[in-house]
């Protein structure tokens, strides 16, 4: 079973507030010898936090069902009930949270260890020391603790990254990725290799770059063909894009397609995308039978362009070169 999960729907139940109580201690020549019924305590309350080693919602595979502590009673002796403990239940970052009543977004985790309150615990009830007044002595009064609230939510993964491969199947991109980054990306000689996307970091002189490899796009993607149509929203959170195409097609017009193809799926997808694109990596420079005729590939303007050969190992320190001038 593929263990990676980005998007999953759980249901989420605050804690019931505890009820007061209504007690009288005995004390002679007092009427019902003095109220002393302590308040209850309030029920946990349904917290979503951020947690950067996670990447995957497959915790919540076979856990659907999540509830908070329920508040203590009141006891006597004026002794208020305990609070119940917030339940903290953690996610990756990126992951968004959606009121299934309406399908609105009602939270966006992007903060490392913030937690975000989603569901308040109910109130404890009061006591019937609470009510005590100089014209009600003995108040046999006390309140019920407020019920917890219920709630059906979505849990959509998107993922956050400074920068994202993007292209079609075995063009190279895990292996790219596994040769600049610290990501274990598999790699193969078939279509879909990626099945989920890789993040990897690039260990910069100056600061580390978050790099993505996400499934491959057909044509067709952004209509929901192939695998890609369900991952191409996590290259949503990149500030920046990386296309990388396949240099071992016939000729230079075959290059040209693919650059179509891929533009066409992006901007289908969200028209912003291909304006994203800061690097085209020109793969499998060894395999190329048109060498002579890349300089004429520019099919963006002012866009950086650089030709590797990852299976011979070629122009990879370049690549890291290129990427860690970008200005994030």
């Amino acid at each position: 079973m593929n263990s990676f999960l980005d998007y999953t729907e759980i249901q989420i139940t605050s804690g019931n507030g505890g009820d007061g109580l209504a007690s009288f201690r005995r004390e002679k020549y007092i009427p019902f010898g003095g109220p002393d019924g302590g308040n209850g305590g309030n029920g946990g309350s349904i917290v979503f936090v951020g947690n950067k080693n996670i990447n995957s919602l497959r915790d919540f595979r076979n856990k659907r069902v999540f509830k908070a502590v329920n508040g203590g009673n009141g006891g006597s002796n004026k002794k208020n009930g305990r609070n119940g403990d917030d339940l903290e239940i953690y996610v990756p970052l990126g992951t968004e949270i959606y009121d299934m009543r309406d399908n609105v977004k009602i939270a966006d985790i992007t903060i490392e260890g913030k937690g975000i309150k989603i569901l308040e615990g109910g109130k404890g009830g009061l006591g019937n020391t609470f009510f005590k007044s100089s014209t009600n002595r003995a108040p046999t009064k006390a309140k019920d603790g407020k019920m917890g609230e219920k709630l059906k939510v979505a849990l959509n993964l998107k993922t956050i990254s400074d920068l994202s491969l993007v292209g079609f199947p075995n063009v190279g991109k895990s292996s790219i990725i596994t040769k600049i980054t610290n990501s274990k990306a598999e790699v193969g000689n078939y279509a879909f290799t990626t099945l989920n996307p890789n993040i990897g970091v690039l260990k910069g002189d100056v600061e580390d770059y978050l790099i993505a490899d996400i499934p491959g796009l057909i044509e067709g993607s952004s209509s929901g063909k192939g695998l890609g149509h369900k991952f191409l929203k996590h290259i949503e959170r990149s500030k920046f894009l990386i296309e990388v195409l396949d240099l071992s097609c016939k000729d230079l017009d075959e290059l040209k397609s693919q650059h179509s193809i891929l533009m066409k799926e992006l901007e289908s997808y969200n028209k912003d995308l291909p304006l994203r694109i800061k690097l085209i990596v020109l793969n499998k420079l060894d395999l190329c039978p048109f060498v002579n005729d890349i300089e004429e590939f520019n099919p963006i303007k002012d866009c950086k362009k650089i030709s590797i050969s990852c299976h011979k190992n070629n122009g990879i320190e370049s690549l890291k070169e290129v990427i860690e001038d970008f200005k994030l």
